[in-house]
C-alpha cells in the first residue's frame, strides 16, 4: 500500500453510516438457529427411539423452542435499542 492511500484511510475514520447493529443481529441469529435445529433434531431422534414417550418429548421440545425464540427476540429488540 502506498503512503498516500494509508493516510486517506486513516483520515476517513468516521465514514461508516447506517446502523451496524443490524449486522450484529444478523450474526446473532446464528445461535438461535443452531439451537432450534439441534433441539428439533434431537426430539425427532428421541421420538424415533421411544415412540411411546412422544407426547412428553414434544412438550419439552416446545418449551425449549420458546426459550430459544425468546433469546432471538431479545437480540432483535437490542439491535434497535442500542445504537
Amino acid at each position: 500500500m502506498s503512503l498516500a492511500l494509508m493516510q486517506n484511510i486513516l483520515a476517513a475514520e468516521d465514514t461508516v453510516s447506517g446502523s451496524v447493529s443490524i449486522i450484529g443481529y444478523g450474526l446473532g441469529t446464528l445461535g438461535p438457529g443452531i439451537g432450534i435445529g439441534f433441539l428439533v433434531g434431537k426430539t425427532v431422534e428421541g421420538i424415533s427411539r421411544q415412540p411411546e414417550s412422544a407426547g412428553q418429548v414434544r412438550t419439552l421440545m416446545f418449551i425449549g423452542l420458546a426459550l430459544v425464540e425468546a433469546l432471538a427476540l431479545f437480540g432483535f429488540a437490542l439491535a434497535f435499542v442500542v445504537q
